[in-house]
């Protein structure tokens, strides 16, 4: 009877212990040192997509089994951070992602507790000189398209207002299209919110414009302003 007892007492605690043992295999420190920078043209940050991870760089690290790439997520304003154990990394921006130039130059980088990088691009497009108000019921844009890399026709350029401060194709209250916009031009446009639910509330209002370079699946944006 001792016996059978023992063993019944044995066959409960054998799955407490493999729990346990189990968590100990799940249960390392996260990592700590932290990688920061900016996608950049001449020195200068790029606007792009913020929103649904659109736009990324790859991380790699040499010397390991695991050899998928870690993605590093690109914000709106151009920049992007990531935490990671200390060693040596290679950094590329995607393939086919963005609205830059494909040409995907490696960056080594040497972490040991923080680093700033910058990934040089070469873009398509850019946009200057924007000037981005709110007149009465109509937000009003002004920018100039100038011509970079060359090759690619212009799609579409667009002028966005959104009721938060993510502003992008997917993310706005009010849309217009410009679709004959040339490069060397400067492009004038307003979006009449008079009957826009969000403008009608009275809340914050901002803006921002984008070119979309022909077969590139993304656009390149200004930086976001707020209007009210």
């Amino acid at each position: 009877m001792m016996t059978t007892m023992k063993k019944y007492v044995n066959m409960l605690l054998l799955p407490a212990i493999v729990a346990v043992s189990s968590c100990g295999l799940d249960n390392y420190d996260a990592p700590e040192s932290k990688l920061m920078g900016r996608v950049v043209y001449n020195g200068e940050p790029v606007g792009v997509k913020g929103t649904g991870e659109a736009v990324q760089l790859l991380l790699y690290q040499d010397g390991y089994a695991f050899r998928d790439p870690i993605p590093v997520f690109v914000g709106q304003d151009g920049t992007f951070e990531a935490k990671l154990f200390d060693g040596e990394y290679k950094l590329v921006t995607r393939n086919n992602n963005g609205p830059w130039v494909n040409d995907r130059d490696t960056t080594v980088v040497n972490l040991k507790g923080t680093a700033n990088v910058d990934i040089e691009v070469t873009p398509f497009y850019t946009l200057s000189n924007v000037q981005l108000s709110l007149s009465g019921n109509k937000a009003n844009a002004s920018f100039q398209i100038n011509e970079v890399a060359g090759g690619l026709d212009i799609e579409y350029v667009m002028i966005l207002v959104g009721k938060t401060s993510f502003v992008d194709d997917v993310s706005y209250t009010a849309r217009v299209n410009i679709n004959d916009a040339a490069a060397g031009s400067t492009v004038t446009g307003s979006i009449d919110l008079t009957n826009n639910g969000d403008f009608k509330s009275g809340g914050a209002l901002y803006a921002r414009v984008g070119l979309r370079p022909a077969g590139k699946d993304q656009a390149i944006y200004s930086q976001v302003v707020r209007l009210r």
